[in-house]
């Protein structure tokens, strides 16, 4: 029955997933419409790259025995290949300058991964110590990518609007991590736990900032009869009437 409840989590957890790693395909939609990354940052895709590839490494049986973390390893493989297209998009898009911050920022994280898989392959030869090191490391990263959308969070309490925190980016956020931390708990996993326990309140801090910012600083076009009676009423004024 554990071990069955536990697979139904995953299932459940595969499919929040999914959808919080492809929530950001709309915000890449209008990248690609407008020929132009705006004010969006890429930080957060780079940063869910690298807890993706950790992840998947830390589910299959070179870390974890045999296929015990199955669910682990599926979604967030897809997780990988969802997140290196937006980084290509990002990439492709931006400035000069940009490219140059997301190559500089991009480095790094694969050779975090990469140093990580290499001392846990050849450094360390059993299980235990492959996860505790392997999840330590993944859990430094998955608590940055929950956190890493708050990256725009002085924006959108500067400017009083989330145009730039995408609304299910968040959500999902804080969905994903609630099944996950369940999922951790049924299998007494801390280092599957303890990064969405971290995951959720930031998740319902975004969304406190999105439901409190996202009916201000939205501008209505004006209408054309009010056009045309400023219009007219200036010609009064101005006729001396």
């Amino acid at each position: 029955m554990g071990d069955t409840l536990r697979l139904a989590v995953g299932i459940m957890g595969n499919a929040a997933s999914l959808l919080l790693f492809s929530a950001p395909i709309l915000t890449f939609y209008r990248v690609v419409r407008k020929k132009s990354t705006e004010e969006f940052s890429c930080v957060p895709y780079i940063i869910a790259l690298l807890n993706c590839l950790l992840y998947t490494w830390y589910g299959l049986p070179v870390v974890s025995y045999r296929w015990e973390n199955f669910p682990v390893v599926t979604i967030n493989g897809l997780g990988i290949l969802l997140e290196f297209s937006f980084i290509l998009i990002y990439f492709w898009f931006t400035s000069s300058r940009g490219k140059i911050k997301v190559a500089i920022t991009v480095i790094p994280v694969i050779l975090v991964f990469c140093i990580t898989a290499t001392i846990s392959a050849f450094a360390l030869h059993d299980h235990r110590h492959r996860k505790i090191f392997v999840g330590s490391v993944a859990l430094a990263a998955s608590v940055a990518m929950y956190g890493s959308p708050l990256v725009v969070v002085k924006k959108v309490i500067k400017t009083k609007s989330v145009e730039f925190m995408p609304f299910y980016l968040s959500f999902f956020s804080f969905l994903a991590s609630s099944i996950w931390m369940a999922y951790g708990l049924l299998s007494h996993d801390l280092f599957l736990a303890s990064p969405n326990l971290v995951g959720s309140p930031l998740g319902i801090v975004q969304l406190v900032l999105y439901c409190k910012y996202r009916k201000t600083g939205i501008m209505e076009a004006p209408h054309k009869w009010d056009l045309e009676k400023n219009e007219e009423k200036s010609q009064k004024v101005a006729a001396g009437d």
